[in-house]
């Protein structure tokens, strides 16, 4: 058990990523100093409004994410990977008051007019839509990640997100299949659920975008008998082929690993060739890194990745909400001291809606769990998060001399 500051209140508001073209040997210093808006200034109060510190379960799992947080986030520890999470390597930094922030980017084929008109009569057809922050969001319209030969399900039920977010994975899946064709199926864990919102032991894994992959090991290697150092038993080619394609092929915000496993991956990496300041960007640019440390991240990988249209269809449908009654919701983040019936006095529902909407039985609350909270009128007070900028991929200045795959431990 340890403390960890849990916000009051989370609004269910989407972040939104504003695109930019993937350039070919970006130099990170050019991109500026990304700075992230205080989450907690656009949060609402709840009584008197204070953080309070409560206890929250360590829980974690050998194949799923205890949230432990990444080192060098905004120089705070929480428990959950929170508002200091979402701005990790400066990739979600908000546009400043006033500041344009380039309009409509990933939905600009849908008018106002007709986003509201198909989120009514036809929601299915805007596809997925990304509602509020990964640790106090929901999903509407998920996509499953079906079986595939290039990857496996470790939790099917678990396997819905974005639609962004399922196609990235099949193609960095594919991409060290192509590159290591002996090496095993990548093991997906967690996602999502179907709605999106709490799954349990996480406290992201709740807007469609955050996933949990398990290691490519060596051959012969029993999982059941690995202890921590997993480091020695992992299959460095194909690892790398994943952490390549995640940098360099899809939109990523960050990857959450332990420093022993990045620190054989980054020796691995300069062996065959590849450029010492790219994998330092990647590695060692401290919160502009894309690869972090975090506790209870020996066994796998955190990765969250953007997804523009689901993240900006969130933001542009908040406003409406209320127009589909089983979609007007406000995500809470449960206190210690929060009872069903004063969650549904404070926000004008009802116990038995709030139930419903989380699958709750009973009226017992778990401190630093969210729920999502149905309200029977539009929020007034719902502030919208400004727009979010997309960086830039980082790609690489050359190819490596050695191609990743060839030195595989993997023989067929």
């Amino acid at each position: 058990m340890r403390l960890v500051l849990l916000p009051a209140l989370v609004i269910a508001s989407s972040v939104l990523a504003q695109a930019l073209p993937a350039a070919s040997g970006v130099d990170r210093s050019a991109l500026g100093s990304w700075q992230l808006k205080d989450a907690e200034a656009l949060l609402p109060p709840l009584g008197d409004g204070a953080s309070l510190a409560a206890e929250a379960d360590d829980e974690a799992d050998d194949e799923t994410d205890d949230e432990a947080t990444p080192e060098g986030v905004n120089g705070e520890a929480s428990e959950a990977e929170g508002p200091e999470a979402e701005g990790l390597g400066g990739a979600q930094a908000a546009c400043a008051p006033g500041e344009d922030d380039g309009g409509v980017l990933y939905s600009a084929d849908l008018s106002d007019e007709e986003l509201a008109r198909r989120f009514v009569e036809e929601p299915a057809s805007l596809g997925s839509i990304s509602v509020g922050l990964a640790e106090a969001g929901r999903v509407i319209n998920a996509v499953k990640l079906e079986p595939g030969e290039a990857w496996t399900l470790i939790t099917p039920e678990g396997a819905w997100g974005a639609q962004e977010t399922i196609e990235g994975l099949k193609l960095v899946a594919q991409r060290v299949r192509d590159t290591v064709p002996t090496a095993p199926p990548l093991r997906v864990n967690h996602i999502g659920k179907k709605d999106g919102g709490y799954l349990r032991p996480h406290h992201s894994h709740q807007s469609g975008r955050d996933v949990d992959l398990g290691f490519y090991y060596q051959p012969g290697v029993d999982l059941q008998a690995l202890k921590k150092r997993r480091e020695h038993s992992i299959d460095l080619p194909a690892n790398w082929a994943l952490i390549r394609a995640l940098a360099t092929e899809v939109d990523v915000q960050f990857v959450l690993v332990d420093r022993r496993v990045q620190k054989v991956l980054y020796e691995y990496a300069l062996s065959i060739g590849e450029d010492r300041a790219w994998l330092d960007s990647l590695f060692k640019a401290g919160a502009d890194s894309l690869l972090h440390h975090a506790r209870g991240h020996r066994d796998h990988f955190h990765v969250r990745f953007f997804a523009p249209r689901s993240q900006e269809l969130g933001r542009r449908v908040q406003p409406i909400l209320a127009r589909r009654p089983e979609e007007n919701l406000i995500i809470h983040r449960v206190r210690k001291g929060d009872t069903l019936g004063h969650l549904a006095v404070h926000y004008g529902s009802t116990v038995r809606l709030i139930q419903k909407a989380n699958g709750l039985s009973g009226t017992m609350l778990r401190v630093g769990r969210t729920l999502n909270v149905p309200l029977r009128g539009p929020c007034n007070n719902c502030p919208l998060p400004p727009p979010l900028v997309l960086p830039l991929r980082r790609l690489p200045p050359r190819s490596p001399e050695a191609r990743v795959g060839i030195f595989s431990t993997h023989t067929g």
